[in-house]
């Protein structure tokens, strides 16, 4: 078979999104648990032919940057990002400049603040430019047009072969560098119109309605719905972990769910035996498929010993969230006679919902006991069950 020409992609993310508002650039705001700029990316990382993916950013912004693909983990496409510029075009260049030194034979153009492009939509602009030097992406106007000013409405416009132009807009990665080094200086709108000032011959490609660009508070909310929709894929796993006391006398407390929590004998376990956050972590990895917490900390490895169970729980979720899910709900079930649980769940719900960077409100902490039967009940342990629900993209 023939190689296919590798194809990079160029998020443009520098941005200050004055007509968005407040202190963060829109790209940065939360969307379903995430940052927009991380479904922007994670729609590319995960494309089979995206051989490289980097990022303009403003040079303010490497701390948001940095905190928005924590949630991606570990991509070998995903190269270090490069500062943008002061207008768009500017970062534009830059960004391809960096992109030179890979060789890619097409360069997509994206976003950052696009975050709902499919993976259909990227096959076809890739796709054309097998057969084409540039590819645009565009949707119909369907609705009547008004020419408009000194709020008064004009004359109606013919909307006859307009269209509304996307990203991600495709290029052949030397004649849109080339065209971008040629008009340098100029103000132009998007890349599309770079190639036209260079004379590119530009194909038409279906776009989405669902490719939306936020640029309003009220875009942020549709997306937020759009992104319901697609996670559809509603898993729920279960859990439970059992540690046995030590004799009374050897400890002052013990960790549940996070918390330190007085009680008189040591709980017995490789780790700090958290036997909360031990049963939700494998809920939570019983959710999307991922075996159980002894393959991902087997009690074997001594760099496990005395670990807190936290980073088992943050681990688990982090998984999820590689995936393009959310966690939609913790609950966990606490079994013992002692210690008293009641005086300690708010903290616990809150230490849970910290570690799964969910609100603490899809978060329950319960407990009760076996009316003194059986191991729990002649207080030799303790017992924790857990349910944990998650939503991946369909």
């Amino acid at each position: 078979m023939t190689a296919q020409p590798a194809t990079a992609v160029l998020i443009v993310a520098a941005g200050r999104g004055h007509r968005f508002g407040g202190d963060m650039p829109k790209q940065y705001m939360p969307l379903q648990g995430a940052a927009v700029l991380t479904h922007t990316l994670r729609a590319f990382l995960r494309h089979p032919d995206v051989a490289q993916v980097i990022t303009a950013i403003h040079p303010d912004d490497r701390d948001l940057y940095d905190a928005a693909i924590a949630p991606l983990g570990t991509q070998p496409k995903l190269l270090a990002p490069v500062h943008g510029g002061v207008e768009r075009q500017d970062s534009v260049r830059m960004g391809l400049e960096a992109l030179a030194a890979h060789g890619p034979a097409k360069v997509l153009i994206q976003d950052g603040a696009r975050p709902l492009a499919s993976a259909g939509l990227i096959t076809r602009v890739v796709s054309a430019l097998d057969t084409h030097a540039a590819a645009l992406p565009c949707v119909a106007v369907t609705d009547t047009l008004k020419r408009v000013a000194d709020g008064m409405v004009g004359d109606t416009v013919d909307r006859t072969g307009l269209a509304r132009a996307q990203t991600p807009q495709g290029f052949r990665f030397a004649e849109i560098m080339a065209a971008h080094k040629a008009v340098a200086g100029e103000a132009l709108t998007d890349d599309a119109a770079v190639a036209e000032r260079a004379g590119m011959a530009i194909a038409l490609v279906e776009g989405a309605e669902d490719n939306l660009k936020i640029t309003t508070q009220d875009d942020l909310v549709r997306a937020e719905g759009l992104l319901s929709l697609r996670l559809g894929d509603i898993r729920t796993g279960s859990g439970f972990d059992v540690h046995k006391f030590d004799a009374p006398g050897t400890a002052s407390e013990i960790m549940l769910c996070g918390i330190p929590v007085p009680h008189d004998c040591d709980t017995v376990g490789h780790s700090d035996a958290d036997v909360g956050l031990h049963a939700l972590t494998d809920a939570l990895l019983g959710a999307i498929g991922a075996g159980d917490i002894g393959e991902h900390f087997p009690p074997s490895d001594p760099q496990w010993k005395g670990a807190a169970s936290w980073k088992f729980l943050a681990h688990a979720a982090g998984l999820v969230r590689e995936r393009g899910g959310v966690i939609a709900s913790a609950d966990i079930t606490i079994i013992c006679e002692r210690p008293k649980v009641g005086p300690y769940r708010p903290a616990m719900r809150a230490r849970v919902a910290e570690i799964l960077e969910i609100a603490e409100e899809r978060v329950s902490v319960k407990a009760t006991t076996t009316e003194q039967l059986g191991f729990t009940g002649r207080r030799e342990g303790i017992a924790a069950q857990s349910v944990a629900t998650v939503r991946l993209p369909l």
